[in-house]
C-alpha cells in the first residue's frame, strides 16, 4: 500500500472508528464500500434529526416565548423584590435608631434595677427582719444574676420587699425564732424585735449575725438597767414604755458589752490600783467610827447642858466635876485644874484626824505612783514592738489613769471627812472652853463676893 492511500485509509479508520468497528477490510475496494455505507447510514441520521427538528420548530418557538415571557415576568418581579428590598432596608434603619433609642433608656432602667436589687440584698442580709421573713436576699440575688430582661413579677417583688423592709422597720414584732445561747446550744425563744435595732428575749440582748443568719445572745450583756428596759418591753401588753435602741445594728450595743465594770476597772490598776482601795476602806472605817463617836458625845453633852449635874460619862460632865471636886480652891488653882482636864479630853475628841489627814495626801500619791508605774509599762510596750498595735500599750495606760482616778476618789471624800470630823471636834473643844471660862468667871465673882462680905 502506497502512503497517499495510507494517509487515505487513516481518517476512514478513524471515522469508522467512531461508527463503529466493522470488519478490517481486505482490500481498498471494501474499504471503499465501508465508508460508502457508513456516508450514507450517516446522511440518513441528519435527516431523521432535521425532520424531527423542523416537526419540533412550533414546539420550541412556543418554548422560547414561556421562557421569554417568564424571564421578563422575573425580571419586573426582580424589580419589584429590589424594590421592596430598598424599602425593608431602609424601615430597618429606621427602625434599629428607634431600638437604640428606646432601648438605651432601658437598659439604664434594668441596670438601675439591678443595682437597687444588690443594695437591697445587702441590707436584708443584714436586716433583723431577715430572721422573722426569710428568703428574700435569695430573691434579690436570683435578680442581680439574672442575664436577660427581668419579669414584671421580679420587679415587683423587689419593689415589695422594700416598702415590706420599711413597714417592719416601724414596728416592734414577737415572734419564735431559734436562738443561739450563751453555751453555743440552739433553742426555740419567743423574740421581741423593735424595727431594725434590738431584738430580745428574757430580757436578754441578742445580735444578729449575717454570716449564719441567726440570732444569738450576747456573750456579755449590757448594765442591768438596759435588761430591765429589755424585759418591761417584753412584758408590756400595748402600752409605751421606754426602751434603748441601737441604730447602728448592733455596733454600739457589742461596744457597750465590752466596757468594763467596776471589778474590772479596779482590776486594771494591779497592786497600786488595790492599796489605794485598802487606804480608802480604812479611811472611810476611822472616818466613820469618829463621827458615830463624835455624834454620841456630843448628844451626851447637850444633855448635860440641860442638867446641873455633872455626869462624868461626857467630856462636859467630867470637867463640871473638876469644879464640884476643886470649889474652894482659888482661881487661878482651878483656871489650871480645868485646863488640865481640857487637855485630857482633847485627844480623845481629836483622835482619828492626824489619821485621816495623813491618809487623805497618800491617796493622791499612790494614784501618782500608779501613773508613773503605768506609763513606765506603757514606755517599754513601745520599745519593744513598736507603736503599731495601740493594744499592746492599752494595759499601761489603763493602770495609769485607773490609779490616778482612784487615788483622786479617795483622796476627795477622806479630806471631807476630815473637815466634818475636825469641825466637830472643834465645836466640842470650843464648847468645853467656853463652859470653862464660865466656871472660872462664875468662881472668881463669888470669891470677890465673899471678900467684900469680910
Amino acid at each position: 500500500m502506497s502512503a497517499r492511500a495510507s494517509l487515505l485509509l487513516l481518517p476512514l479508520v478513524c471515522f469508522g472508528a467512531l461508527a463503529a468497528e466493522p470488519a478490517p477490510p481486505g482490500s481498498l475496494d471494501e474499504l471503499l464500500g465501508q465508508v460508502r455505507a457508513i456516508r450514507s447510514e450517516q446522511a440518513k441520521q441528519d435527516r431523521e434529526r432535521e425532520r424531527r427538528f423542523l416537526a419540533e420548530e412550533g414546539l420550541q418557538r412556543q418554548r422560547l416565548q414561556e421562557v421569554q415571557a417568564a424571564l421578563e415576568a422575573e425580571r419586573r418581579r426582580g424589580a419589584d423584590l429590589q424594590k421592596a428590598f430598598e424599602n425593608n432596608k431602609r424601615r430597618r434603619t429606621e427602625a434599629e435608631s428607634r431600638l437604640r433609642e428606646r432601648s438605651g433608656g432601658l437598659e439604664e432602667l434594668i441596670g438601675v434595677a439591678r443595682q437597687v436589687a444588690g443594695e437591697a440584698k445587702a441590707i436584708f442580709e443584714d436586716s433583723l427582719i431577715s430572721t422573722q421573713i426569710a428568703g428574700r436576699a435569695e430573691a434579690m440575688d436570683r435578680l442581680v444574676q439574672s442575664k436577660g430582661m427581668p419579669r414584671i413579677d421580679a420587679l415587683e417583688d423587689l419593689w415589695f420587699a422594700l416598702q415590706q423592709e420599711m413597714t417592719e422597720s416601724g414596728k416592734v414584732v414577737t415572734y419564735d425564732a431559734n436562738v443561739i445561747e450563751g453555751d453555743g446550744s440552739e433553742q426555740q425563744r419567743r423574740v421581741t424585735r423593735i424595727g431594725t435595732f434590738n431584738a430580745v428575749t428574757g430580757g436578754r440582748f441578742l445580735q444578729y449575725s449575717a454570716e449564719t443568719g441567726q440570732l444569738q445572745e450576747l456573750a456579755r450583756q449590757p448594765a442591768s438597767r438596759y435588761q430591765r428596759l429589755a424585759a418591761d418591753l417584753e412584758s408590756a401588753s400595748g402600752s409605751t414604755v421606754p426602751m434603748v435602741i441601737d441604730p447602728s445594728r448592733g455596733a454600739v450595743l457589742s461596744l457597750l458589752a465590752k466596757v468594763p465594770n467596776l471589778v474590772e476597772r479596779i482590776e486594771q490598776g494591779h497592786i497600786v490600783g488595790y492599796v489605794i482601795i485598802a487606804v480608802a476602806i480604812i479611811g472611810l472605817l476611822v472616818a466613820a467610827e469618829r463621827i458615830v463617836h463624835l455624834a454620841v458625845i456630843g448628844r451626851r453633852v447637850r444633855r448635860q447642858l440641860k442638867s446641873h449635874i455633872p455626869n462624868r460619862k461626857n467630856p462636859l460632865g467630867r470637867v463640871l466635876a473638876v469644879y464640884s471636886d476643886y470649889r474652894h480652891v482659888g482661881t487661878e488653882t482651878l483656871e489650871l485644874k480645868l485646863d488640865e482636864r481640857i487637855l485630857s479630853e482633847l485627844p480623845r475628841l481629836q483622835r482619828g484626824l492626824q489619821t485621816l489627814r495623813i491618809l487623805a495626801v497618800i491617796a493622791p500619791l499612790l494614784g501618782l505612783l500608779g501613773t508613773v508605774t503605768g506609763l513606765i509599762g506603757t514606755f517599754q510596750a513601745i520599745t519593744l514592738f513598736g507603736t503599731g498595735d495601740p493594744r499592746l500599750m492599752a494595759g499601761g495606760i489603763s493602770e495609769a489613769l485607773v490609779t490616778t482616778v482612784l487615788g483622786l476618789t479617795t483622796a476627795i471624800p477622806l479630806i471631807l471627812f476630815h473637815s466634818a470630823v475636825a469641825t466637830k471636834s472643834a465645836r466640842l473643844i470650843n464648847l468645853l472652853e467656853e463652859q470653862s471660862a464660865g466656871i472660872i468667871a462664875m468662881h472668881a465673882e463669888r470669891q470677890e463676893g465673899h471678900a467684900a462680905a469680910a
